[in-house]
C-alpha cells in the first residue's frame, strides 16, 4: 500500500531537482541571448583596430595581430572630420535636451494628473493625438520654422524643436496618478502649493522613474541622425552622428575610421548605462502603464 508520504515524494525524485533544471535552462537561454548581443560590439572593436585591407581581407580573423591603435589618432587628426567638437556637441545637446524634456514632460504630467481643470481631459488627449502623427509629417513645417528663426547650425535649432514629447507625457501622467496622494496632502498642510509640493515632494521620491527616463531621453538625443543632418550645416555644429556618415560617402569609404569613430561614440552611452541601469529598471517597473 502506497502511502500518502510515498505519493509525495515517489522514489527518484529530488524536490530541488525541477527548480535547478528551470534554472539552468533559464542561464543557458540568457547566454545565448547574452552572446548575441555582444557579437555587434564584438565587430565594432575587431574591425576599430583593424586596417582597411585586413577589414576586407576574404579570410576571417578574431583579431587582428597587430592592433592598428594609431586608428585613434587619425581619428582626431583628421582635418574633415573634427570628431571631438563632434563629440562635444552631441554631448551638449542630449544633457540639454534631456534636461529640458524632463521638465517639460514631468510639470506636464503632474499638472495633468494632480491640477483640478476641467478641460485636463482634453489637453490629455490632444497630447495622445500628438502620438498619432508621423515626424514626416511635421518634419517640413518644423525646418521652415526653425530657419525662419535663423536657428541653422545653432544649438537652438538641435535642441528646442525637440524638448516635449507626448509619451514621456503620457507616462509622467500615468505614473504621477499612482504616486500617494498622502504625501503631497501633508506638503500642502505645511503651506506649500502645488509648485511646491512637486519639487520638495513628489520629484525627490520619483528619483528612480526620472532617471529611467532621463536614460531614455540621452540615449535617443545622442543617437538622432535626421534632424542634426538637415539642422547641422556648419562642421561647427555636427553632432558626432553626423560626423559619422562623413566616413561613408558614394566617393570613399574609411571603412576602420568609421568603426573607430562608432567605437568611441558608443562609450558615453555604455557608461550612462551602466550608472543609471538600476534606476532605469526601477523606473521601468515604475511606470504607471497599470493605472
Amino acid at each position: 500500500m502506497v502511502t500518502l508520504k510515498e505519493r509525495k515524494n515517489p522514489v527518484g525524485y529530488r524536490p530541488g531537482a525541477a527548480s535547478k533544471g528551470a534554472r539552468a535552462a533559464n542561464f543557458a537561454v540568457l547566454s545565448v541571448l547574452a552572446v548575441i548581443f555582444l557579437i555587434p560590439f564584438y565587430l565594432i572593436v575587431r574591425n576599430a583596430l583593424a586596417t582597411d585591407a585586413e577589414i576586407t581581407a576574404p579570410g576571417w580573423m578574431w583579431f587582428s595581430s597587430s592592433p592598428a591603435w594609431e586608428n585613434i589618432s587619425k581619428l582626431f587628426s583628421d582635418p574633415a572630420v573634427p570628431m571631438a567638437r563632434s563629440l562635444l556637441n552631441s554631448a551638449v545637446v542630449a544633457v540639454l535636451t534631456t534636461v529640458g524634456t524632463l521638465f517639460l514632460c514631468a510639470t506636464a504630467g503632474y499638472g495633468l494628473a494632480r491640477i483640478p481643470y476641467r478641460h485636463a481631459n482634453k489637453v490629455f488627449y490632444l497630447v495622445l493625438a500628438t502620438l498619432m502623427i508621423p515626424s514626416a509629417v511635421t518634419f517640413v513645417p518644423s525646418f521652415v520654422m526653425v530657419s525662419s528663426l535663423g536657428w541653422i547650425s545653432d544649438f537652438r535649432g538641435l535642441i528646442i524643436p525637440t524638448l516635449f514629447n507626448g509619451f514621456l507625457t503620457f507616462l509622467c501622467r500615468q505614473f504621477f496618478l499612482g504616486f500617494p496622494r498622502e504625501l503631497e496632502e501633508a506638503a500642502r498642510m505645511d503651506g506649500l502649493g502645488y509648485w511646491g509640493a512637486f519639487w520638495r515632494i513628489v520629484v525627490p521620491n520619483s528619483s528612480s522613474f526620472l532617471a529611467a527616463i532621463a536614460v531614455i531621453t540621452f540615449v535617443t538625443s545622442w543617437n538622432s541622425f535626421l534632424w542634426p543632418l538637415v539642422i547641422a550645416r556648419s562642421p561647427d555644429s555636427w553632432t558626432v552622428q553626423v560626423a559619422l556618415s562623413t566616413f561613408l560617402t558614394a566617393q570613399t569609404i574609411n571603412i576602420s575610421q568609421l568603426f573607430m569613430a562608432a567605437a568611441v561614440a558608443i562609450l558615453p552611452l555604455i557608461f550612462v548605462f551602466l550608472f543609471l541601469q538600476r534606476f532605469l529598471v526601477q523606473g521601468v517597473a515604475q511606470t504607471g502603464l497599470k493605472g
